[in-house]
């Protein structure tokens, strides 16, 4: 009798502790912060290393449109290279930030606002 009841008291605490650790979410921690004026990236080329992700920070209160690719004199060019990280289009508001990230191929990236023209970033991965 005690050993039954011993052993659906094990298996309830370990079916506890699978159901915590599921519910457990992997945050990374971005190393580089790249910041964004009112309509411009305070650094247009940052530096990281593989499998880094970088945080994008909004300084000013106005609104960004971040997307893969670049503007070219006037014109917006999307699309990503191969091996970036498709963020599609991240929205901020103002005052936040946002996560890029991981890159997990080297190479050299390029990020736009789709909103100002001649707002680049370029990512390079070593």
């Amino acid at each position: 009798m005690y050993k039954k009841l011993l052993f659906v008291m094990v298996c309830l605490s370990l079916f506890t502790v699978i159901i915590a650790a599921c519910s457990i979410k992997e945050q990374v921690e971005a190393s580089t912060k790249v910041k964004m004026g009112s309509a411009n990236f305070i650094d247009t080329t940052v530096t990281v290393k593989k499998g880094d992700s970088i945080a994008l920070v909004d300084t000013v209160s106005g609104p960004h449109v971040i997307s893969n690719g670049t503007w070219q004199g006037n014109k917006a060019k999307a699309g990503a290279e191969p091996g970036a990280p498709n963020i599609g289009t991240i929205n901020f508001a103002g005052n936040d930030s946002k996560n890029i990230g991981p890159f997990t191929t080297a190479g050299t990236f390029e990020f736009y606002c789709t909103i100002h023209p001649g707002m680049n970033l370029t990512v390079k991965v070593v």
